[in-house]
């Protein structure tokens, strides 16, 4: 499975994995920011963007998406980047780094440490609202044109729609729609992290301090899975902070994937 990437900028390699149901252009907004520092690959996870599709019935689900992301580091000659990722693409930042793929991860709101099955069936509860008025395309694209409308279709996952212009919101919608199958995969196997990062790794935990749809009182539960990592509240962020303070993420990116060595020069 070839999945679809854009690459640009110099230094140490990072690799960026979007969530479930949005697509490498996710990232936009911080690109800037990283390219002068880092040589940036962009992905589009299976099943997202212009990826090929999962296959029918693919299970369990976590682990083909990890194959091929790791597939597509041994295509590109990448040993052990640096990884960074949102929600479910924070998510396999982490089980990259459990099995040794990782020089460093930065998650960002990451699936994976619900206190519940009720906070996991709020977020499937979620998806399945955005999916349905997602649906009504007319309507939404109508919506998308304004700051306000933006806030009615993606008020769960950002919390300044007034960032998104209208041409991200359209894109992300279409994006959106075409993942549905991905995206029914992923909510219909849903599990918790368990995994143990290796000593040596270093880790980077973003929250967002306004996600409504993994809610930082995860962070607890993450702090327990994850002893070792570095815990960031990312104040005034929805789920998908790249859009609601780039500044921020990019910093919080470029720390993550700062190596010892360079941070005892600095």
């Amino acid at each position: 499975m070839g999945l679809a990437f854009e690459r640009a900028g110099s230094g140490p390699p990072l690799v960026l994995l979007h969530g479930v149901g949005h697509r490498r252009q996710a990232w936009g907004a911080v690109l800037d920011r990283l390219t002068p520092h880092r040589d940036v690959i962009a992905v589009d996870l299976p099943g997202h963007g212009e990826s090929p599709p999962l296959p029918d019935g693919a299970e369990p689900v976590l682990p083909i998406m990890l194959d091929a992301v790791t597939a597509l580091l041994d295509e590109l000659g990448l040993d052990r980047p640096h990884i960074a990722g949102n929600s479910l693409g924070g998510r396999l930042a982490l089980e990259a780094a459990v099995i040794g793929r990782a020089t460093s991860v930065t998650a960002l709101s990451p699936a994976g440490f619900w206190r519940s099955e009720h906070e996991a069936r709020l977020a499937r509860a979620t998806f399945r609202v955005m999916e349905a008025g997602s649906l009504l395309q007319p309507m939404a694209l109508w919506l998308a044109r304004s700051t306000f409308g933006r806030a009615v279709v993606y008020g769960a996952v950002v919390s300044r729609p007034s960032r998104m212009t209208a041409e991200q919101a359209r894109g992300d919608m279409a994006a959106f729609l075409a993942a549905r199958p991905a995206l029914n995969l992923v909510l219909t196997q849903m599990t918790q992290f368990t995994g143990i990062v290796p000593d040596g790794i270093p880790v980077t935990i973003g929250w967002g301090t306004k996600d409504r749809l993994l809610p930082p009182r995860q962070v607890r539960v993450a702090k327990a899975c994850l002893p070792q990592a570095r815990f960031l509240p990312l104040r005034g962020c929805g789920h998908v902070p790249m859009t609601d303070d780039p500044a921020l993420v990019a910093d919080v990116l470029l720390q993550g994937s700062t190596s010892r060595l360079e941070t005892q020069i600095m």
